[in-house]
């Protein structure tokens, strides 16, 4: 597990969280959500945002936007699980 990147929004209506990239993600894989050492939710990636267009795959420094299962707070920690 290692971290990709981290929370900068939360959209409770639409469920949604804006991520800063530190890594690559892809659509298919797994990630976990941690804030101050407690692991919020654990989801895979179902489709990735960059500026309300599909895309399969982000990298580094790209600002994307995820549909999550559950509510994830500003500044929480993205990580990848293997």
């Amino acid at each position: 597990m290692f971290k990709i990147g981290r929370v900068t929004h939360y959209y409770d209506k639409i469920g949604v969280v804006i991520v800063e990239l530190d890594g690559n993600l892809s659509v298919g894989e797994k990630i976990k959500f941690v804030r101050g050492g407690e692991d919020i939710a654990e989801q895979t990636v179902d489709s990735i945002q960059i500026e309300h267009e599909q895309r399969d795959s982000a990298g580094k420094g790209d600002m994307i936007g995820l549909k999550v299962t559950t509510e994830v707070k500003e500044g929480a920690e993205v990580y990848k699980v293997q």
